[in-house]
């Protein structure tokens, strides 16, 4: 494949860097973790911004997180229609083989996902209209939210799909059998979170409340 280069230097030395510290000074636990399988007691779901960072939101380490990317985190509905569906079987891997106790949905604010979404139900962003538009097809999952926000001030819609986006994942997640059967045998549970990475702060859903409230 003659399209395919080397790694840029500055990835090389970072690379070199970690090896020589945080690998050598925890070499034992790496290979015990490589040894013995991963056992993650939690599957997060979060977007692909590289300024949301799970782990360092968590404090985790290795082997702490499932952890599943894509864009606006967001989950579709159950379909088995013998098709290839990467958040979907990350999902069933996560639930029926690793049997994690806890699924998190994170979302967070200035999501360029969810904002493509507004915009293409808006009817202002018509390129994520055409059927080659892998974003927009993606982002259809989340026009149930859409419709949601309407009512509210043009000025508090953006902030509110992203939190519906992370209800319409969750719901969804209902939608699959094994995740329905683990949550109704008290062997799984479901989490909702918006992160606001400017000001580093996190709220999760309050069943109760119908709302986000501070962590």
């Amino acid at each position: 494949m003659l399209n395919v280069r080397p790694l840029p230097s500055y990835l090389v030395q970072r690379f070199q860097g970690w090896r020589a510290t945080a690998y050598q000074n925890n070499r034992a636990w790496y290979r015990r973790l490589a040894a013995s399988g991963q056992h993650p007691r939690a599957m997060v779901i979060s977007c692909c911004d590289s300024r949301v960072h799970v782990t360092s939101i968590f404090g985790a380490d290795e082997g702490e997180f499932f952890i599943h990317r894509n864009i606006a985190a967001l989950v579709p509905p159950f379909v088995a229609d013998g098709e290839p569906h990467g958040t979907s079987a990350a999902v069933e891997y996560a639930v029926t083989a690793l049997g994690v106790a806890h699924i998190v949905v994170l979302g967070h604010s200035s999501c360029g996902g969810v904002k493509g979404c507004h915009d293409m139900c808006a009817g202002t962003a018509p390129h994520l209209e055409e059927k080659s538009s892998f974003v927009g097809r993606w982002m259809d999952i989340l026009r149930p939210g859409y419709e949601r926000v309407l009512p509210l001030p043009p000025d508090q819609r953006l902030t509110a799909l992203e939190k519906g986006a992370v209800l319409v994942s969750l719901e969804n997640l209902l939608t699959f059998p094994f995740v329905k059967a683990a949550v109704e045998d008290d062997r799984l549970t479901l989490h909702g979170l918006w992160n606001d990475t400017g000001e580093g702060l996190l709220e999760q859903y309050d069943p109760a409340r119908d709302e986000f409230v501070p962590v």
